[in-house]
């Protein structure tokens, strides 16, 4: 009769939450405020990388802000190239 150990060597899909998961949703987050144009490629990196390896949510969380983060940053070059180089934000 044989055995069946909980604990295991390999990865599975749906299992523990990757560093890189992590690194990728902490980059989208901080990248919708500030450097977007550094930020915003590596959480896609990153959240490609552990979506690979593990398949978590959070891995596609991380994707998906990145390519926010890119979006967001065409979207504030092209309005900067409209207003002749500048950007501002006026309130009132």
């Amino acid at each position: 009769m044989s055995t069946y150990s909980r604990t295991g060597t390999g990865t599975r899909k749906g299992g523990r939450t990757s560093g890189l998961a992590i690194a990728g949703l902490v980059c989208g987050i901080v990248g919708l405020f500030i450097l977007p144009i550094v930020l915003g490629p590596l959480a896609i990196v990153f959240g490609a990388v552990a979506l690979r390896r593990t398949g978590s949510a959070m891995a596609k969380w991380a994707l998906g802000l990145g390519v926010v983060d890119i979006v967001l940053m065409i979207v504030m070059f092209a309005v900067a190239a409209n207003n002749g180089g500048s950007f501002s934000w006026h309130i009132g």
